[in-house]
């Protein structure tokens, strides 16, 4: 019997198990693909997930295979620097095949012990007060103490449970492949740079090999999605958008997507819980998506892991929904927001002149930033000190980096005074004294996920949070 069975193998399933492994619990994760799929979906890292793969040690290798690029453009590709001093140390986008990312996280997670199985479909469950049973295509089941759905916008365990996916329906398609152009690298380059003066669903890049990734408004919106567009369908829109097909041809997949948004009404079902796509669907603009389901597997990872080793203190487990819903709900809106803003409707394109012009303001420039980058949220643990519910940056100390700390996965009580103590938390909380002179507070206990549970420097309002996030004292 496995402590979790994790749904779906991509970037969200495959970060979940690595952070329960940090904790010991047994984990499989049931792939129903027999092969990593050899398509790019997402091209990118944005600053929140950047500092979650620094918390755990593993972004010299995601450095190592990706380029480092400015902050800013990315709400809707309003061109526009990112504002100075960011509450970061990781001011950079990094661009990054999703090809990669898969690798590199399916990696790590066997690497710290999860057991990952591919060409293994979850197609029923059951659960009862003791644990869940996953029913296979084979005709075999698994059984465990918790399930976890991340299996995507079509997620199955989504389905199984019973749980409502409202939202809004798509309005409009984007047709989106990789494929070989016959065209010069500067025609493609010329004609991509005047269509998207008017037109920001159009563009093709190269992306090594000969080969383009191509993207284009689709004619309408298709009955069926999930059947892939053809490449006569594909020139035909190249065509009448941009005026030329490029030549394209020999393409090595063509996809279609829409600008549904549609949000899980609850994120657990008793001992069976929904992460990544299969919370939440939305349009890719701004590259939000495989990130948002990184960040999700990052809070609920060792909460679950707490539930399961038995001292997750009453409402931790719930408090993943409670946290991460408003968040994909602020997603949601603002994806939506900017499918709007690029539109090329008349009324649109004056709400983009218009937004064009706030931006140059310092502080609607940062606001839509840190949406965008995640570093904006604060998740409400009911007020206190402004840096409480928001995570903390990676700071310098004397003894290293505040990140290098937490690789763990384990609670961390900073502190410069060197007074405190959580000495009945030690097997969950390190207490580190340091004055590295960075953090211009006395104290603060974060959470294993980075956010900020407590500031000050006073032992009895110390004492008293840490039960709220890390259980009873140890006897």
């Amino acid at each position: 019997m496995f402590d979790v069975i994790i749904a779906g193998g991509g970037p969200t399933g495959l970060m979940l198990a690595a952070e329960l492994r940090l904790h010991g619990i047994r984990v499989v994760v049931l792939e129903k693909d027999a092969a990593q799929p050899p398509y790019v979906r997402s091209l990118g890292l944005h600053v929140r997930s950047i500092e979650v793969m620094d918390q755990r040690g593993l972004l010299e290798r995601f450095l190592a295979h990706g380029t480092r690029h400015p902050l800013g453009g990315f709400f809707a590709a309003l061109l526009h620097p990112a504002p100075e001093r960011l509450d970061t140390a990781h001011g950079y986008v990094l661009g990054i095949p999703q090809t990669v990312t898969d690798r590199l996280l399916a990696e790590h997670a066997a690497e710290v012990g999860a057991e990952i199985r591919r060409g293994c479909e979850l197609v029923g469950l059951t659960q009862d007060e003791h644990g869940v049973t996953a029913e296979l295509a084979d005709g075999t089941s698994l059984r465990s103490r918790y399930l976890v759905g991340c299996d995507g916008g079509r997620s199955t365990v989504r389905r199984l449970l019973g749980v409502a996916f409202p939202g809004e329906p798509s309005r409009v398609e984007t047709l989106l492949g990789e494929m070989e152009l016959t065209a010069s690298p500067e025609v493609v380059a010329a004609v991509t740079a005047e269509v998207r003066e008017v037109q920001k669903r159009f563009g093709a890049g190269p992306i090594g090999d000969g080969v383009y990734r191509v993207v284009v408004p689709a004619e309408g919106v298709a009955e069926d999605r999930a059947t892939p567009p053809t490449l006569d369908e594909f020139k035909q829109q190249l065509r009448a958008v941009g005026g030329t097909d490029f030549g394209a041809h020999s393409p090595r997949w063509l996809s279609r997507f829409g600008d549904a948004t549609r949000l899980a009404e609850r994120y657990r079902v008793g001992r069976v819980l929904l992460a990544g796509d299969a919370a939440h669907i939305h349009p890719p603009t701004g590259g939000q998506g495989l990130n948002l389901g990184v960040q999700d597997a990052f809070n609920l990872g060792w909460k679950l892991a707490a539930q399961i080793a038995g001292w997750a203190p009453d409402g931790l487990l719930d408090s993943y929904h409670d946290e991460r819903h408003p968040v994909a709900a602020d997603v949601l809106d603002n994806t939506r927001a900017q499918m709007e803003l690029m539109s090329t409707e008349p009324g649109a394109q004056a709400v983009r002149r218009l937004l064009a012009e706030l931006i140059e303001i310092e502080e609607v420039n940062r606001r839509l930033i840190e949406k965008i980058t995640a570093i904006g949220i604060r998740y409400d643990f009911g007020g206190g000190h402004e840096l409480v519910g928001r995570r903390l940056r990676d700071v310098r100390l004397t003894q290293g980096r505040l990140y290098e700390l937490m690789r763990g996965g384990r609670g961390l009580l900073l502190d410069q005074t060197g007074a405190l103590s959580a000495a009945g938390w030690a097997d969950r909380v390190d207490h580190v004294v340091d004055g590295g002179g960075e953090l211009d507070v006395p104290a603060v206990l974060l959470r294993p996920d980075g956010h900020v549970a407590w500031v000050g420097d006073d032992q009895r309002s110390l004492a008293a949070v840490l039960p709220r996030w890390f259980g009873a004292a140890a006897g």
